[in-house]
């Protein structure tokens, strides 16, 4: 099925491997790109009970191996098994409160993760690109309000954010490599707030909201008055796609932005267009903006428009849109009047046709 994304990569000469693949991101990637005709092979821990991949039963949808991406002599030697033509690397420890709980894992799968992929897709021959997927949360902020271009400075606070500044830094590292020496081509990119069906993380402010309301328990809210660039899942996973056919043919890409066309909304907004979606009795409590031990920025904007300028990219559904389909897609799971697999099918053919 052509859709006229990803027409260039239906014509590599090995598949394409997505590390992370049980993650939600990685599910919808893996979903994504089988939709398009594009081989694929999975690398990743194996999943968790309440994932995506779990709901929607992808164990051995496709090609797959379950290993630490921090083994780097397994990662070689699965590498050297597939000869993938590309890589989207996912794996990572994502969520800034476990960082706070396990810091050392999360710096030892986000950076040396990170590294362990480069150095063993640099030495095998037939990998010609690799897409590495950090955070918005790279940039140093000051909470101004600004929206963040990617060349403005890095830092990160938490252990999440610092992990993922130590990704950026890998990345620089062999992309340098790449021009000194020759090797894959080196992209770093940069995703909003994703949202969507199927996520059920802990301390995630939709997945948190599906739960209450689903159980009909509290759902306390914090820092409602915080703003993030909220986007559908399929939305940046498209700009992926886009931005690895960019590199094969050739286009000078180093790191990308991939956010909302308008301003982020507040907290406060997002839980009140899902719970409006609902329709249902729902019980909330709004934390005084600031409360708890753990900071987090109150502002959070992102620019994507070298994205627009390289790629054409941008997204598909806006904010409210988006955060408008992950109530209705959790809805139609919790009713059985869709599979998850239906689910997810119903938001590809919304995006590709």
């Amino acid at each position: 099925m052509d859709f006229g994304l990803g027409t260039r990569l239906t014509a590599l000469n090995g598949p394409i491997l997505v590390t992370g693949h049980t993650g939600f991101k990685g599910t919808w990637l893996t979903l994504l790109l089988q939709k398009l005709g594009i081989p694929v092979v999975g690398l990743s821990l194996p999943p968790t009970k309440d994932s995506l991949f779990t709901r929607a039963d992808r164990t051995g949808q496709i090609e797959e191996v379950f290993q630490d991406i921090c083994d780097s002599d397994s990662v070689r030697k699965t590498l050297a098994a597939f000869k993938p033509s590309a890589i989207f690397h996912l794996a990572a420890q994502p969520l800034v409160l476990e960082s706070y709980k396990s810091p050392l894992e999360t710096f030892e799968t986000n950076v040396l993760g990170t590294a362990n992929l480069l150095d063993a897709a640099f030495r095998e021959k037939s990998v010609e690109a690799i897409v590495v997927v950090t955070t918005d949360k790279v940039y140093r902020n000051n909470n101004s309000g600004n929206a963040f271009i990617e060349s403005d400075p890095l830092a990160g606070k938490d252990p999440y954010s610092a992990s993922k500044v130590g990704t950026e830094a890998a990345v620089a590292a062999w992309q340098q490599i790449s021009k000194i020496s020759g090797g894959p081509k080196v992209l770093s990119v940069r995703a909003g707030n994703v949202i969507g069906g199927g996520d059920w993380a802990e301390n995630r402010l939709l997945p948190d909201l599906i739960r209450g309301f689903n159980s009909r328990n509290l759902v306390q809210v914090r820092n409602p008055e915080s703003t993030r660039p909220w986007q559908h899942v399929l939305d940046p996973l498209q700009g992926y796609v886009m931005a690895l056919e960019g590199l094969l043919k050739g286009e000078s890409l180093s790191a990308l932005n991939f956010g909302p066309n308008f301003m982020s909304l507040p907290v406060r907004e997002v839980v009140e267009i899902a719970r409006k979606v609902w329709a249902q009795e729902t019980t909330l409590e709004y934390l005084p903006q600031g409360f708890g031990s753990i900071a987090e920025a109150q502002s959070l904007q992102l620019d994507s428009s070298l994205a627009r300028e390289q790629i054409a990219w941008a997204p598909h559904w806006s904010q409210e849109e988006a955060i408008i389909s992950t109530v209705q897609w959790w809805l139609k799971v919790f009713s059985a009047s869709k599979t998850p697999t239906e689910a997810c099918e119903d938001n590809l053919m919304e995006l590709l046709s």
